[in-house]
């Protein structure tokens, strides 16, 4: 009768024996990519998420945030999931769907007055609701292109939107002087809204070469500050339409530009990983802010010295543009930032991103 105890014994010595493969042994094939292997002096490390409120009605990449201009809890986001939404900060439990869309919700504004909010989509329509109490109050339709941004007119109830076709839209455009678009084909345009005709087209030498990716405009509607695919920044004289000064600084896309709300500054983020804060006065670049991935978006906050950035990277990060330092960063993201706003009270910054949330980080102490 043979031993169990003895066979167990005799299995467990062949086992710790070394065991060799032959080519008979192998079962199939995988192809590795040597970019994921991990290394093996990498440390997996949980960052903390910062956020103090995360929106998640959204299922699908979100593109565009806005916090109301009255209303210091009121947001509004928009997404890859063709929907949009009016929701609260510190209120979880109330969401209002802003429906009807049928492609991406690609762009959302208020009125200046926050009585009105303008969504606008891929699918070529925008939708006007009445803030307070939900509405749907119209539909501007026309536009055969996705609609790529919406703007108010700063003093009353005038919409702009810019197309995936080149065309710009106004609607109720009776109060507007002057009208400042830039676009694909290398051009600045200056309209007149009554009329619809072009006062100024600033092209060629010594402007952009390459499409324009992002433009602002001065408090006072006198110079327009224009970004571009190839890396350069130009300031034109709205009134004369003349190139007045170009600031050589990035060496990548420049994704996006704002202009300080209390003093001659800008703000210019580029693919080239760079945040930088120029003196458009005298032409100087103030700081160099350096990201570890591309700036897709920024935002100063209030009338401070302290400006935020969004990433690449998930990131958000607060600068000090006397000193060019980062005071802050924001964890919590884990896909790039694609949007910012700043709440009424200059208390909370939200920014949305491609992992499908909203977050919402506190930035009372630096107003």
């Amino acid at each position: 009768m043979t031993n169990p105890v003895q066979d167990f014994h005799e299995e467990e010595e062949d086992d710790q024996g070394e065991v060799y493969l032959d080519e008979a042994d192998i079962i199939g094939e995988v192809d590795v990519d040597d970019e994921d292997l991990p290394d093996a002096d990498d440390e997996i490390i949980d960052e903390p998420d910062d956020s103090m409120h995360i929106f998640t009605g959204h299922t699908g990449e979100l593109y565009t945030v806005v916090c109301s201009p009255t209303d210091p809890t009121l947001v509004a986001t928009g997404g890859g999931d063709d929907r949009g939404f009016l929701w609260k900060i510190g209120q979880g439990d109330w969401a209002f769907e802003l429906q009807g869309h049928k492609d991406s919700v690609s762009s959302l504004a208020f009125s200046t007055d926050g009585q009105l909010l303008a969504s606008g989509s891929l699918d070529g329509i925008i939708q006007i609701w009445d803030v307070t109490s939900g509405n749907l109050k119209c539909t501007l339709e026309g536009p055969g292109g996705g609609i790529e941004w919406v703007r108010w007119h700063p003093r009353g109830h005038l919409v702009l939107a810019g197309t995936e076709d080149s065309m710009v839209w106004m609607w109720n455009a009776d109060k507007g002087k002057t009208i400042c678009t830039g676009s694909a084909d290398a051009t600045l345009r200056i309209w007149n809204p009554k009329s619809g005709e072009n006062i100024h087209v600033v092209q060629g030498h010594p402007y952009h070469t390459a499409g324009l990716t992002c433009l602002a405009i001065s408090s006072d509607s006198t110079l327009a500050v224009s970004g571009c695919e190839d890396g350069s920044i130009h300031v034109v004289n709205i009134v004369t339409g003349k190139v007045v000064s170009s600031l050589p600084s990035h060496s990548d896309s420049v994704e996006c530009i704002e202009l300080a709300p209390s003093s001659p500054w800008a703000a210019i983020g580029g693919m080239d990983n760079k945040l930088i804060i120029w003196d458009l006065q005298h032409s100087l670049a103030r700081s160099t802010c350096d990201h570890e991935d591309g700036v897709t978006c920024l935002t100063w906050l209030g009338g401070s010295r302290y400006l935020a950035t969004g990433c690449g990277d998930g990131k958000v990060r607060l600068w000090d543009s006397l000193s060019g330092d980062c005071v802050r960063t924001f964890n919590g993201h884990s896909e790039s930032i694609q949007s910012l706003s700043v709440s009424a009270n200059q208390e909370f910054l939200v920014s949305v991103s491609t992992d499908g949330t909203a977050r919402v980080f506190e930035i009372a102490e630096y107003k």
